[in-house]
């Protein structure tokens, strides 16, 4: 759709998220060019926030999540997108947080240290 006097102007958090979801796109790709086979079933995708248990201790708030393949469900790493972008002042500061994060989980999930995921 083509923005113009008549059409409605998005959700300010829609562009926001939409940003978000191409920078990890984008990463991934990246990512995966170098562990194809590893990730090949694995399922990334981001959330505005963790869903927090009662109770919860004050813990910091995680960034992002994995999921490990159980039967026929895959591997799924999720990052949430409010707490990576409350952490971070810039861009530049919210795409290496990204990074690292999905490094961190790819790092766990394949049983490797993170420098051999993305050196």
């Amino acid at each position: 759709m083509l923005a113009g006097p008549l059409t409605p102007d998005p959700p300010l958090g829609h562009d926001r998220a939409q940003q978000f979801d191409d920078l990890v796109v984008s990463l991934v790709e990246r990512l995966a060019v170098h562990w194809e086979d590893e990730l090949r079933d694995v399922e990334f995708g981001t959330e505005d926030v963790p869903q927090i248990p009662d109770g919860w201790t004050g813990e910091p708030v995680p960034l992002g999540s994995l999921v490990r393949a159980r039967g026929r469900r895959p591997a799924r790493i999720v990052l949430f997108r409010r707490p990576i972008e409350l952490r971070a002042r810039t861009q530049l500061e919210r795409a290496a947080l990204v990074h690292d994060v999905l490094v961190e989980h790819i790092a766990d999930l394949l049983g490797r240290e993170a420098d051999e995921i993305d050196p």
